[in-house]
């Protein structure tokens, strides 16, 4: 999906995705039932406090046409409105507190639940998905959430408790007045309404825009040296300022629409002040419905804290607007289809008998085999693990209706070195995708020992495997732990033998802490050089039987080169070898080399051979044409 795309923000399925969110919440039923009490009980002690100005307005009312100093009933009620806010003030501190707990906790399971699903979607998904927008995932959209969770859920509840019990509360006080109440919330209703649709657009409209500017950012953070090299700061500047003048504009239109909302509902709350104290005052001077100065204090003061729920709705009813279309994102990913795999042939450790019997172990061997059963007659065959690899007649398209490989067929034993060259789009690296299945074969037959590949289990697959990228991706951790990522158990002195292999024990060796040094920013304190031969320390420790190179040595200059080359071809020795690569020089020792053209092999054989049929190989060795 191009950067500038996102998917449409506004919730679809607002019930249903509340729901999914509250899901999450399993096991805090009674911290919830807590939470709603503590959220009633405050709600109610504002409302009960409200209530008990009437009696304390009239005791002193009484007071004065009596000429009474009794204090006693003056000092009771107030002893009870103190007793009722304390009870309100510690339910607010317990219930927001708990809340607090609760939502915190369900963004935890909700980025789980996200991050495992994101490790088992298929590599084909983040090819059509940028980094910036699966990253506004755990951050922009997460954060929404757990302001509704936190915020807005409770303050909905509060609301609608303080709403009803205050309307019923200032039924009884007078209904004459209450009348006029009704009229004053269709109104305000109706300016919430028309105010806070365009300020609903507004702040889903932000969201993408926020969403597309940390896209940008995250690219050029990622790019930055490249926009160094080719000047190109005017432009990222000029493309940043664009967004972010697009993020400023919709930022704008949501927050000038929100922000004119409470000064317009201030006003029509203190219009409605204003006319219910008027007409309140003549009823108590007229004697009508039994109102008094009490009664008219109290209720005014009901009026003001009716308008406030409905105002505090109005406000929080963006926030879950967007906390739910950030959660309908986040469940699109959750649910998308995990990596498919039909595999039943496994990856197993072996003992091998002298006359060539293979039975399964339950330690670590060093020989390893691959175990099949059979559906039909429900037997077990072990096949030892060599790293045969044939290829029969196989089509492939990343799209179906664009081809990349066309009918390609070759067999790579163990102990040959097969070398892919041929121009960028010619089809090398989507040759590897295949052999360890980050893409599938719709047509033709990939077979591994014999066996073909659909039958193996992914995993299994791939850890019969090691592939050095290109582009190398260093973890924060140190530099032992970079290597061991190609195999966790492995002994201090297999890492220490894997990096002599690859000729990085020098290098480490000479740095601050040595195999101890801490590598961050993708190890952007070393070189790119230095990267790679990590790259290649790490595949080697792993000690599979296929190698996979997909131009593992561009990064390093040919000095290194040669001094790695008999490391590498010991790490070569009895493996199948994959070696994709621009720089020929590096792939004139291959068994075999295929020339790729249109996703075609159009020349196979070993260098000799091929220079001796003066064809593509021999242009492309001898200069006469340049790989582009």
């Amino acid at each position: 999906m191009p950067r500038n795309q996102r998917p449409a923000a506004k919730p679809q399925n607002v019930f249903g995705t509340m729901k999914r969110i509250f899901s999450y919440m399993y096991g805090f039923k009674v911290q919830l039932v807590l939470v709603v009490i503590g959220i009633v009980l405050s709600s109610c002690a504002g409302i009960a406090g409200n209530y008990l100005l009437k009696p304390l307005i009239d005791v002193i009312e009484d007071n004065l046409k009596t000429g009474s100093r009794d204090m006693s009933k003056f000092i009771g009620i107030l002893s009870v409105m103190a007793g009722i806010y304390l009870v309100g003030a510690l339910s607010s501190f317990m219930y927001q507190r708990m809340m607090m707990k609760v939502s915190t906790t369900t963004l935890m399971r909700i980025r789980c639940d996200l991050f495992n699903k994101m490790e088992t979607l298929p590599i084909r998904y983040f090819d059509k998905h940028t980094h910036g927008e699966l990253m506004s995932l755990y951050t922009n959209d997460t954060d929404a959430i757990r302001e509704m969770l936190s915020n807005s859920v409770a303050q909905f509840i509060s609301s609608a408790i303080t709403i009803v019990g205050v309307f019923v509360f200032m039924l009884m006080l007078s209904w004459i007045l209450t009348i006029i109440v009704i009229v004053m919330l269709f109104l305000i209703i109706r300016v919430i309404g028309a105010i806070g649709s365009r300020s609903g657009k507004g702040f889903i409209a932000q969201q993408k825009a926020l969403g597309k500017v940390n896209g940008y950012i995250e690219e050029m953070i990622d790019g930055q040296k490249v926009v160094k090299v080719f000047c190109h700061e005017d432009e990222a500047n000029a493309e940043f300022d664009k967004l972010n003048e697009e993020l400023c504009s919709a930022a704008t239109r949501a927050n000038t629409f929100a922000n004119i909302l409470m000064p317009v509902m201030n006003n029509l709350s203190y219009l409605h002040y204003a006319v219910t104290a008027i007409v309140g005052g003549i009823l108590t001077v007229k004697g009508i419905g039994g109102m008094t100065v009490g009664s008219v204090v109290s209720y005014l003061q009901f009026t003001r804290t009716f308008s406030q729920p409905i105002t505090q709705v109005s406000q929080q009813l963006n926030s879950v607007l967007t906390a739910l279309a950030g959660a309908e994102r986040i469940f699109r990913v959750i649910d998308e289809e995990p990596e498919a795999d039909e595999g039943y042939v496994t990856l197993v450790n072996a003992d091998i008998a002298p006359d060539g019997t293979i039975t399964e172990a339950d330690h670590r061997t060093g020989r390893w085999a691959w175990k099949h059963p059979h559906k039909a007659d429900g037997t077990v065959t072990y096949a030892e693990v060599r790293g045969n690899v044939q290829f029969d007649d196989v089509y492939f398209g990343y799209e179906p209706e664009k081809t990349v490989l066309n009918g390609i067929s070759l067999v790579a034993e163990p102990g040959q070195k097969i070398a892919f060259v041929g121009s960028t789009g010619a089809g090398k690296t989507t040759i590897t995708n295949l052999i360890n299945r980050f893409y599938d074969v719709p047509d033709g037959k990939i077979r591994y020992d014999g066996i073909n590949i659909n039958k193996i289990k992914k995993d299994d697959l791939r850890r019969s495997q090691s592939i050095v990228l290109q582009d190398t991706h260093l973890f924060t951790g140190t530099v032992m732990d970079n290597i061991r990522y190609g195999k966790l158990d492995a002994t201090d002195e297999e890492v220490y033998a894997a990096a002599k292999l690859a000729n990085a024990h020098t290098f480490i060796t000479h740095l601050e802490n040595g195999y101890d040094t801490m590598l961050t920013a993708d190890g952007a304190n070393l070189s790119q050089g230095q990267r790679q031969l990590l790259a290649i320390a790490r595949a080697a420790v792993a000690d599979p039987p296929v190698l996979i190179l997909d131009e593992a040595t561009s990064s390093i200059d040919t000095r290194t080169e040669a001094l790695i080359e008999k490391g590498m071809d010991q790490l070569m020795e009895g493996r199948t070898v994959f070696v994709i690569a621009h720089r020929l020089s590096t792939v004139r020792n291959s068994h075999a080399i295929m020339v790729l053209e249109h996703g075609k092999i159009i020349e196979r054989g070993s260098h000799r051979e091929l220079i001796a049929q003066r064809g593509k190989y021999y242009q492309l060795y001898t200069g006469m044409f340049e790989l582009s």
